[in-house]
């Protein structure tokens, strides 16, 4: 009888310290964004033996300080990728509200998959702040699992509708347009292309930097070779090569002799891929998604 008291009460006491580490953990959350050591030990514990992507996202919600996984809602899928609405139990906020998740997984690496979405969005969420601009979602997290084989990228959840006023988008697109090559933005030397290649549709897409402080003639260079030359390459038509490299290409420059100067051509940040289908809107301003982004001549965006 003694030994099993014993035994009970050992059971009681360590209850009691799970507890208090629970108790811990939570105030923790409650007065700091960064969750202690205590903290990213239980994330861990309670995420073990779970599938790779619940694993994944409640060991990043625990050590992002956002607390547990409360809801994973599928969002549907397409040929490459599943989606996911996650919410969680401590989540940050934007213009005073809790921020929602968008989850994207796929099983193949965050390099080949979200490397250049995540720059991309990113650009795009830097050149788009204040009034007047375009509801850019804001990329939290991207990366390779960190046990198996898969990825992810997480991003603020919007709530999409149909397209909204042109005369705001215009605006908007003006103003990502106008925003300045800068580092945060992803472009400190203030030149045309990207940090990574990436694809418009499903076609690839070649993004080398030109120069530093690049102007017209660099962008005349880039988009001869990168642009339009590289989509002729792909199509292997033998007599528009031909009829590109013989014609057009020497007189490229004379569409654009009159941007010197004052006029010369300065890297805006470009939607890339930007139709009807690729516009919409959240919370009442237009917003743009499935970008091919890269750093070029304003009116190629048209």
């Amino acid at each position: 009888a003694s030994e099993s008291g014993r035994t009970t009460l050992e059971i009681m006491v360590r209850l009691s310290n799970v507890v208090l580490l629970l108790s811990a953990a939570s105030e923790s959350l409650a007065f700091s964004s960064i969750p202690s050591a205590t903290t990213r030990l239980l994330g861990t514990q309670l995420a073990a033996n779970m599938a790779p992507l619940d694993q994944e996202l409640e060991s990043w919600a625990w050590s992002a300080g956002y607390g547990q996984i409360d809801k994973a809602i599928p969002a549907g899928s397409s040929g490459w990728a599943s989606f996911r609405k996650v919410t969680v139990t401590n989540p940050p906020e934007s213009d005073g509200k809790p921020v929602s998740f968008f989850v994207k997984s796929s099983s193949r690496s965050a390099e080949e998959m979200f490397h250049g979405e995540a720059l991309g969005l990113q650009a795009m969420y830097e050149c788009s702040q204040g009034e007047d601009s375009l509801r850019i979602p804001k990329v939290y997290h991207y990366g390779d699992f960190s046990e198996g084989k898969g990825s992810l990228i997480v991003m603020e959840y919007l709530n999409l509708a149909g397209r909204s006023d042109d005369r705001a988008l215009g605006k908007a697109m003006a103003k990502m347009h106008l925003a300045p090559a800068t580092k945060e933005a992803g472009n400190p030397d203030k030149a045309f292309g990207f940090p990574v290649d990436n694809t418009i549709g499903g076609t690839p897409q070649p993004n080398p930097w030109t120069k530093p402080n690049s102007g017209t003639q660099e962008w005349i260079e880039f988009f001869r070779d990168h642009r339009i030359g590289h989509q002729l390459d792909l199509a292997g038509d033998a007599y528009c090569s031909n009829l590109w490299e013989k014609d057009i290409a020497p007189r490229l420059h004379l569409l654009f002799e009159d941007l010197q100067g004052e006029k010369e051509i300065k890297p805006s940040l470009l939607h890339g891929d930007l139709w009807s289908g690729n516009i919409g809107s959240a919370d009442g301003k237009p917003s743009i998604f499935d970008p091919a982004v890269y750093w070029g001549h304003h009116e190629a965006e048209w």
